[in-house]
């Protein structure tokens, strides 16, 4: 045997050590217990077992934990006490019980779902975090930002609380793949294309900035984003996903292709058909387009439902 196969037969055995040795890493990370979480305000929750019952106290959490096959018994639901439409079917079949509209703590549902592990946001009208210490009196409970971070950002700190970080990255890489499977399958129009929560005259608009989550996943689908101008920004805090401009300020946008949050391409004609908004380089040229009815907030679930418009709209 010649020193040359002798050396790519050593390498090949050496790379498969390594792939094991990382295979083996991960599984006995995710049996790591009991194990310390730490929580977005800096504190630490020891969670002692995996969990086997775990109770999200509102919403916007609950699509993440679904999409990484966490163990989800009870959630909380939107103010109008429904689930979000892009995950109810699943939460559905997995017998998720409905624990409150958002703003409304039940403790004696809490009690009732017998949970061994909470999870609480600090952001948006789910947020309970004002009920941290009655919740720490039932069961170990953590606290995220989900407002802070992307839906695989979230779903990266889910796994690693619940023992579940090998279905957190599958998720994520499943997800990857479904983006990139439907750029192939479309042809971009040329120019910039923008992301506006359209409310109309009166109201502030808020336009997607091109480091926001929308603006990511329209990036990775090809879309380059335009970034609107952070002096229209209305609110006292500066944002990283939107700028909250007035209503006169959608005039000033260049692009040549709109997406409108939280409708489908009929809804859009709210924007299309605007008077005020007929010079806008998008009106011009027709390239105004929903971007789904779901597509308020990105999770797992939204996402896909997202691409499959992008898909429908720009396919060839």
């Amino acid at each position: 045997m010649s020193i040359g196969i002798i050396g790519r037969f050593a390498a090949r055995i050496i790379t498969a050590a390594i792939a094991f040795l990382l295979f083996w890493s991960a599984a006995n990370a995710e049996e790591n217990w009991p194990r310390s979480f730490t929580n977005v305000d800096g504190s630490q929750t020891e969670i002692p077992a995996k969990p086997r019952k775990i109770l999200s106290t509102s919403v916007s959490l609950t699509g993440t934990l679904l999409a990484i096959n966490a163990p989800v018994v009870a959630s909380g639901s939107a103010a109008n006490g429904q689930f979000f439409a892009q995950w109810a079917a699943v939460a559905s079949e997995r017998k998720v019980e409905n624990a409150w509209p958002a703003g409304k703590v039940d403790l004696e549902a809490v009690y009732a779902a017998q949970p061994d592990l909470i999870v609480v946001t600090t952001s948006g009208a789910g947020s309970v975090k004002d009920q941290l210490g009655a919740f720490r009196q039932i069961a170990p409970t953590i606290l995220v930002d989900d407002g802070a971070l992307s839906w695989q950002g979230l779903a990266t700190e889910l796994g690693r609380a619940t023992g579940l970080e090998s279905e957190a990255a599958a998720s994520i890489k499943d997800f990857d793949a479904y983006v990139a499977a439907a750029r192939a399958k479309i042809k971009i129009p040329d120019g910039k294309a923008n992301i506006i929560s359209f409310n109309g005259a009166g109201q502030s608009n808020p336009i997607g900035r091109a480091t926001g989550p929308h603006a990511a996943l329209l990036s990775a689908l090809g879309f380059d984003i335009e970034d609107p101008d952070p002096a229209w920004h209305t609110q006292a805090e500066s944002r990283d996903d939107f700028v909250w401009a007035n209503y006169e300020h959608l005039v000033d946008l260049k692009a040549g292709t709109t997406f409108i949050l939280r409708v489908d391409d009929r809804k859009a004609a709210a924007f299309r058909n605007d008077p005020v908004l007929a010079n806008v380089p998008s009106v011009k040229s027709s390239h105004v387009y929903g971007l789904g009815v779901n597509s308020f907030r990105i999770d797992y679930y939204s996402g896909k439902e997202i691409v499959d418009g992008i898909v429908a709209n720009f396919g060839h």
